[in-house]
């Protein structure tokens, strides 16, 4: 046992003074305003060469190897990161990082073979599974998350705190530690995947938690990439102990800055539907989809904001379902204005949301059908003058068919005003009797079989019968 650990140690010194060296070139110029150095404070994380005859025991180990991680953590979760904790690093330092941790990890393994006691068992992973790359990642979770969510904490917002509560809480604690912390946290926990993140949800969600509950958009944004890390890699019932302070955390943070927008929406959607599925029963849908569109409703013209919502919101519309209609009239005003953005990618994803709004509604009961047909009209013709004409008049009649069909007689009456129009003649044969009695199997995107006989039958949805004067 002593030599397996003295030949670990030895590894991972060798390690160190090779990141050491590539981390001593690296151009370091501290913040204005501050006494942090964030390079001196990853080198205090090397460990260094031993005394001659010193002991080296499973606790040094221990220590040492947590603190190498540390500092690999940082050095690796730096590659494209642009504040100025981090963007300092160079990518081949953060190469080196990778590479060194990943090497010391294989060692690790190895020593785990020779007998070496491991938290990983302890855990309830079984250790085989876990790759040689990733085992000393998990071994080091239970050390390495408590501290992290420290660090974090510390600069985060004092509800005692008196009037600029930002001054006080970064009087505390410089933001710069709860920034390496975060981005060390989200590397950690994006090192593991399913079915090994769900064994360490007690340790990573208080943590991501803490992180969104920050005051800093840098701190939240990281804080917001591992809970999507989470939802993609962690099934509901491993949520199940927290769904409800993750849902309420995630409806919080709509109100979050632009430049972490996307990343509160895309969480938000995938968080809801991992955790409540096709259960549009659940308040959830409601709660966060109402303040979604709040935000929107406040800032209509802003594109980050609606592109992102546009590019992230599908997931959560399959899941509400007929539930979309009671926010129609919230919904399709939005639309309307958004369909005449000039550019080409903004008006294909507003027409695609159009269509699945359509698709999981059969916009039943509503007074947007001869709104909405106006406006297809118009972005028809206005297609003319855009580069993906052909792309756009392609989703416009695939709504058109759809309202043809779903709504019969109402579309007709809608229709008539646009039907002698010179400039819509090439949509006529798209409306034909035989397109408009058949039901659409398959659309861009992807989803086939929607309208089956037997989704009809489910829901009680009658097939629409087209006049067949058109």
């Amino acid at each position: 046992m002593a030599e397996d650990l003295s030949a670990l140690h030895d590894n991972l010194i060798q390690l160190s003074e090779t990141v050491q060296e590539f981390l001593a070139k690296a151009q370091y110029i501290p913040e204005e305003g501050t006494n942090v150095s964030v390079k001196s404070m990853l080198e205090s994380l090397l460990p260094r060469k031993t005394l001659e005859g010193r002991r080296i025991s499973e606790d040094l180990i221990q220590g040492e190897l947590k603190d190498f991680s540390l500092c690999c953590a940082a050095l690796a979760s730096a590659q494209g990161s642009n504040h100025t904790s981090l963007s300092w690093i160079p990518k081949d330092l953060s190469v080196t990082a990778v590479s060194a941790f990943e090497e010391l990890s294989k060692a690790f393994s190895a020593n785990l073979n020779a007998g070496k006691s491991t938290r990983i068992v302890e855990l309830g992973l079984d250790c085989s599974l876990v790759s040689d790359e990733k085992k000393l990642v998990v071994e080091m979770m239970p050390l390495v998350m408590p501290l992290l969510k420290e660090s974090i904490k510390e600069s985060s917002i004092d509800h005692l705190d008196d009037c600029d509560e930002v001054s006080a809480a970064s009087a505390r604690a410089p933001l710069a530690y709860a920034v390496v912390a975060v981005y060390q946290f989200r590397w950690f926990v994006t090192q593991v995947e399913q079915p090994h993140l769900g064994k360490l949800c007690s340790l990573v969600i208080p943590c991501a938690l803490t992180a969104l509950d920050h005051w800093s958009p840098v701190v939240k944004g990281q804080g917001m990439i591992t809970f999507i890390h989470l939802g993609k890699n962690m099934k509901a019932a491993e949520f199940s102990p927290y769904e409800d302070v993750i849902l309420d955390t995630c409806c919080q943070n709509i109100v979050s800055s632009d430049e972490i927008w996307h990343l509160v929406v895309e969480m938000s959607v995938l968080l809801v539907t991992c955790i409540h599925g096709t259960n549009p029963r659940s308040s959830w849908y409601e709660r966060i989809l109402n303040e979604m569109l709040n935000h929107l409703e406040r800032q209509p013209k802003n594109k980050d904001r609606y592109i992102a919502w546009l590019q992230h919101i599908e997931p959560l519309f399959g899941g509400a379902g007929l539930v979309l209609l009671a926010h129609f009239r919230r919904i399709f005003p939005l639309f309307f204005q958004w369909m005449h953005s000039d550019n080409d990618q903004t008006l294909l994803l507003v027409l695609k949301r159009v269509y699945t709004v359509m698709k999981l509604t059969w916009i039943r009961n509503t007074p947007f059908v001869e709104r909405l047909v106006d406006e297809l009209a118009v972005t028809y013709k206005e297609a003319s003058l855009r580069r993906a004409r052909e792309e756009i008049r392609a989703h416009v009649i695939q709504i058109l068919v759809l309202l043809q069909q779903s709504k019969g007689l109402q579309f007709e009456a809608a229709w008539n005003k646009h039907r002698d129009d010179p400039n819509l003649t090439t949509i006529s044969p798209s409306l034909s009797t035989r397109n408009a009695t058949m039901l659409l199997l398959n659309d861009h995107d992807g989803a086939e079989g929607f309208w089956s006989f037997g989704f009809m039958r489910r829901h009680r949805v009658k097939e629409c019968r087209v006049d067949r004067r058109i």
